[in-house]
């Protein structure tokens, strides 16, 4: 009877700890949730943050739209960074954003990828494609950089004319992936994500005033069990450590709403 009991206590042990969320586990560990296009400045950021505090950090990457719609449907997230201001809008109106946290840490530019063959533009506006060209383009209604680039497009009255040729990605380093694969000819991106790849060319920048301000902007949500790990992980974002990793990687940073060049 005795050994019966400790079989069911065993049990009952190993479903509690299967239903515990990561931030239950260890309440010095913090999730993150990030845009695709911090990936690696992220990726050289975060071993700096966790020996400095002793907090371990798990981060996965997404486009921003689809990453806010699952910390709407209840994924255990403490920390949202987003490249478009509209999700974080989405889940401050659903109260799931702890209140004064809010920072905006970077901004970023709008380029046309190609390969080396392809000749270089001096506008947007003079994007043309061939009928066998094909563009690739973040999914606007989930990918704030295929967002920025529907508005662009729109605004020099070439979204219907080349919608028929376009790819979309599920983020934009999907439409990065597509350019560098040969599997398309052309594709927009951040100014960072052409950056970090040798296989790619900037063709030219898109003029900021075409499409919405891009700010990098980042909270703590309300339903974190570790606040205080992931306030300090936004804080350690405004550093002149996280600061100079940015430049590094074709952002410029922001701090106290201003960007620094």
């Amino acid at each position: 009877m005795r050994k019966l009991t400790w079989i069911w206590s065993m049990m009952i042990l190993l479903i509690l700890c299967s239903c515990t969320s990561p931030s239950d586990s260890n309440d010095t560990n913090i999730r993150i949730a990030a845009a695709a296009s911090l990936k690696d400045v992220l990726e050289e950021l975060t071993p700096h943050f966790e020996e400095k505090y002793n907090i371990e950090v798990e981060t996965i990457y997404g486009g921003s739209g689809k990453l806010a719609r699952q910390i709407e449907q209840g994924a255990p997230v403490d920390v949202f960074l987003s490249a478009d201001l509209r999700w974080i809008e989405l889940l401050k109106e659903q109260d799931l954003v702890e209140k004064d946290t809010y920072i905006e840490f970077a901004t970023n530019r709008i380029v046309l990828i190609g390969d080396e063959s392809k000749s270089r533009l001096d506008t947007i506006q003079e994007l043309e494609l061939t009928e066998s060209e094909q563009l690739a383009v973040g999914n606007p209604e989930s990918v704030p950089a295929g967002t920025y680039t529907k508005q662009t497009l729109e605004r020099i009255q070439l979204w219907r004319k080349l919608k028929d040729q376009m790819v979309f990605g599920s983020d934009v380093r999907q439409v990065l992936a597509y350019v560098e694969s040969g599997q398309v000819d052309y594709g927009f991106v951040y100014a960072s994500d052409a950056l970090i790849s040798d296989q790619v060319t900037t063709l030219t920048q898109v003029d900021p005033t075409f499409h919405d301000s891009i700010v990098y902007p980042g909270i703590v949500l309300s339903k974190s069990r570790t606040k205080d790990q992931g306030q300090k992980f936004l804080t350690f974002l405004t550093s002149d450590h996280a600061t100079e990793k940015y430049k590094a990687y074709g952002f410029n940073p922001m701090r106290g709403g201003k960007i620094e060049q």
